[in-house]
């Protein structure tokens, strides 16, 4: 995948297939300690330690409509051709958190990408799990939570087009600010 940002909608979408009522990423990039941190979190069923072993083999899958599951091998692979890694840990009937790690300024690294646009297909994909995105930089943090949109919205459905299109304008706006360190 040629952004970051497509991993994270891909690991999202097992949360919600995986029946989260709650998911959330927490993005974590600093210059100063030259990382990225991604953190995807989830209440979904969770995994065996047996699954959680063989999910990182491109050649296991759980879907039935095709035998490979390329999402998290090729994360992995993206993590670890950055000097970083993939960590996943889960428990059954509590849920499941995955742990990515890159070196920051590798030559390697594929860039974020949209995590407006991104947040956008997440809240599109359904209405049943509620989700928080946190992004640190050295200068500050930027949270948005879909709980709290909901409220202002009084009743407005959030998949409403007008709504997601405001979203994913409002995250990206304020990303970059904090990015530039305007928080």
């Amino acid at each position: 995948m040629k952004e970051i940002s497509m991993h994270i909608l891909d690991i999202v979408m097992n949360s919600i297939k995986a029946d989260a009522s709650q998911v959330e990423i927490n993005i974590e990039d600093s210059i100063k300690n030259n990382w990225l941190k991604i953190t995807i979190a989830d209440n979904g069923r969770g995994m065996s330690e047996d699954v959680i072993n063989r999910v990182t083999n491109p050649f296991y899958t759980t879907r039935t409509t095709r035998k490979v599951g390329l999402g998290i091998p090729m994360l992995k692979e993206a993590c670890e051709r950055c000097n970083g890694y993939l960590k996943i840990e889960s428990q059954i009937g509590v849920g499941t958190k995955v742990f990515c790690y890159f070196e920051r300024d590798n030559i390697d690294r594929a860039p974020l990408g949209s995590m407006g646009q991104t947040i956008m297909a997440i809240i599109n994909s359904g209405n049943n799990f509620e989700l928080i995105y946190t992004h640190k930089t050295d200068s500050g943090e930027f949270v948005f939570d879909t709980r709290e949109v909901k409220k202002m919205l009084e009743g407005i459905d959030i998949n409403d087009a007008g709504v997601l299109l405001w979203i994913k304008e409002y995250i990206n706006e304020n990303v970059d600010i904090v990015l530039a360190g305007k928080i």
